[in-house]
């Protein structure tokens, strides 16, 4: 589908609701306009006018305590096109002199995220807990001669890292083991608030999609994820909150591993004749290797949506 922008204006406030709607879920367009027309706004739009979702949830979006800034520096037009001259190395220094910033690099692959990738007027973006330390750390970038000037600057009150389009966090039991689709996404069901859900986890999310594919029939999990049309839950975020042992093998004797002596009968070793009770070796599932803050895991910065809170911000509230 093809940029369809809409410039909106109305004089009064519009009804929350739209915002809600437009973050949570799926808005069909015709509807939409009818009722942004009924409430006597001025839409200018071209032959496709797509973008009044997006317009009209915007000017319904009432900031709150959860609110976050975000700096949009512009290019000087001579510059627009050619490559943007703010490297990782710089970012990373600006994300430790100016810690109230965030979301300014992906650490895993060293990559800077404030510059687009994109042939487009913007320079770069830098988000925020306040308006001041935003417009600090613009400006500290533009002291260095190291990176590109930029024409002008706004700073804008925003809902990224809002969680805005997600529900809370839900509780259930694993009741399948993880199924690999096309893309490399895997999916489970679970039981939870006495129904069966069925939860995607994509090859994006990195952590979330490891911690996924070792879970079993059992597992106790949380989750943070978004409500898809068919039905299935998006994950966002996952938690391991009880996990069942992992059976690993039978007992071992004289270096081996004990066998059954018929059914119903006790384990042998088939070296030594030593006899044993029927039981199962497990283990505790290992979880060291994937990134996690208090038990939950989340994907890299590169892969998450502009609206999903990091973890280092706050975890989920179970």
């Amino acid at each position: 589908m093809r940029a369809a922008p809409v410039l909106l204006i109305s004089e009064r406030d519009l009804p929350e609701e739209w915002y809600w709607s437009a973050v949570r879920e799926h808005v069909e367009l015709e509807p939409r306009v009818r009722e942004i027309r009924s409430h006597s706004c001025v839409m200018h739009s071209g032959d496709e006018s797509w973008g009044a979702v997006g317009a009209s949830a915007a000017m319904a979006w009432q900031p709150n305590e959860h609110s976050t800034w975000e700096l949009i520096s512009w290019r000087d037009e001579s510059m627009i096109g050619k490559s943007r001259m703010v490297s990782s190395r710089v970012v990373r220094e600006m994300e430790k002199q100016h810690p109230e910033t965030f979301v300014n690099r992906d650490p895993t692959v060293d990559r800077g995220l404030i510059a687009p990738r994109t042939p487009c007027p913007v320079l770069y973006g830098i988000r925020g807990s306040t308006a001041r330390c935003v417009e600090d750390a613009h400006r500290w970038l533009q002291s260095r001669n190291d990176v590109e000037q930029s024409l002008r600057w706004a700073v804008h009150r925003t809902n990224q890292l809002s969680d805005d389009h997600v529900r809370g966090v839900s509780l259930g039991t694993v009741i399948t083991l993880p199924m690999e689709t096309k893309g490399a996404h895997s999916h489970i069901s679970v039981f939870s608030e006495g129904v069966k859900a069925d939860l995607v986890a994509f090859s994006e999310g990195g952590p979330v999609n490891k911690l996924f594919r070792r879970l079993v029939a059992g597992d106790r999990i949380a989750w943070v994820g978004l409500n898809s049309p068919d039905g299935s839950v998006h994950l966002e975020r996952l938690a391991m909150v009880d996990c069942v042992p992992r059976v690993v093998s039978r007992p071992s004797c004289c270096g081996r591993t004990m066998r059954s002596a018929g059914a119903g009968q006790t384990l042998r070793c088939l070296f030594c004749g030593s006899n044993a009770e029927r039981t199962w070796v497990s283990q505790d599932l290992y979880l060291g290797d994937i990134d996690m803050v208090d038990h939950w895991s989340e994907p890299h910065p590169s892969n998450r949506r502009h609206l999903a809170r990091p973890l280092q911000l706050s975890t989920p509230k179970r």
